[in-house]
């Protein structure tokens, strides 16, 4: 005998994993694109009118730092608006995780980019126009500021509700409350936590404005330095400082949403829990798959044997349904002396 059934816990069958902070999310990206495409159309017809190269160049920099933003928001409304669209089999939920990887390899670029013209500064160095660049910076450092503040709050993308579980992991009861799943690992409970419910597209788009502020910095720093002292080695070396801390930044999300897009599961304690509450009731997992469909969301694909002829798999559903996160499963039940 085999009994196989289909359910996604508080979602139906509609298989909607959005973040619980997707729309606002998406208006912030919005707002930050609006603010980047603004500035950058300033810097260049105020640099064509007033013959300032400096400007212009800061400008298009500003530009992909706007195209950059499309991507993550272009992501979410995407996955929004073909939220419950049947060809997606489990929902749209990891668009942003791949908007998140490809931002990471723009990061990448630009990490490159600043990379080689650094070192080309070095070799040749070419003079500096101190009176347009540090102005440029500075207006480039607040405008950054302002796409932090505006994205704050919500960069690591947790859902409403979110808790440092310091080694615990909630799971709700079948009393409607709380309950708590003891752990040693505190760390490691936090992180699969924070891995499981975090918005990489959020993510991505905070990275970027986080690094050319960064840079912003690096440069403001460099340029007075070489101004003050006539170390113009300082401009590059801010630029070579720069790009390594955007790298860095780049191979963290493209790790974490490569990861996520390969069904590698980021909360392994998630799938001993689902082993434990089954096998605690006297049954065996024969397959176990826990892997994420969206901020927040969780699906488990398990086969239980059993020698109890009455259990369905609707009374597995009631077992893992305390599992907060949990959002979608698929059980398999067959009983353990048809397998013999």
């Amino acid at each position: 005998m085999s009994d196989f059934e289909d359910a996604a816990f508080g979602a139906g069958h509609d298989h909607i994993f959005l973040g619980a902070a997707h729309e606002q999310n998406e208006r912030r990206t919005w707002a930050v694109i609006a603010l980047c495409s603004a500035m950058m159309l300033v810097e260049i017809v105020g640099g064509s009118m007033f013959g300032s190269l400096a400007l212009v160049a800061d400008g298009l920099h500003m530009s992909t730092h706007a195209g950059a933003m499309l991507i993550a928001a272009l992501a979410y409304t995407y996955a929004r608006k073909h939220a419950a669209d049947s060809r997606f089999v489990f929902g749209t939920g990891k668009l942003g995780d791949l908007a998140g990887f490809t931002s990471a390899i723009v990061l990448a670029m630009i990490a490159v980019l600043i990379g080689y013209e650094a070192v080309a500064r070095f070799l040749s160095p070419v003079p500096i126009h101190f009176g347009e660049a540090i102005p440029i910076a500075v207006v480039g450092l607040l405008v950054n500021l302002a796409s932090v503040w505006l994205l704050s709050g919500h960069h690591h993308g947790h859902s409403h509700g979110h808790s440092h579980a310091h080694g615990h992991d909630h799971a709700h009861g079948d009393d409607g409350h709380e309950h708590e799943v003891e752990s040693d690992e505190h760390d490691h409970a936090h992180d699969a936590h924070d891995a499981a419910t975090r918005d990489h597209n959020i993510r991505s788009a905070y990275i970027h404005v986080m690094a050319d502020a960064a840079v912003s910095v690096l440069a403001i720093l460099g340029l007075v330095l070489a101004r003050a002292f006539g170390w113009l080695w300082m401009d590059p070396l801010a630029g070579v400082i720069g790009a390594l801390v955007i790298a860095n930044w780049s191979y963290g999300l493209m790790r974490d949403t490569g990861a996520i897009l390969l069904d590698i599961n980021p909360d392994r304690r998630m799938a001993e829990n689902v082993r434990h509450a089954i096998e605690d009731g006297g049954d065996k997992v024969i397959d176990l798959h826990v892997w994420r469909v969206g901020p927040g969301h969780m699906s488990a694909v398990v086969s239980v044997a059993t020698s109890e002829s009455q259990r369905d798999s609707r009374f597995y559903h009631a077992v893992l349904e305390r599992f907060k996160g949990l959002s979608h499963v698929t059980v398999e039940v067959q009983l353990a002396n048809a397998m013999a």
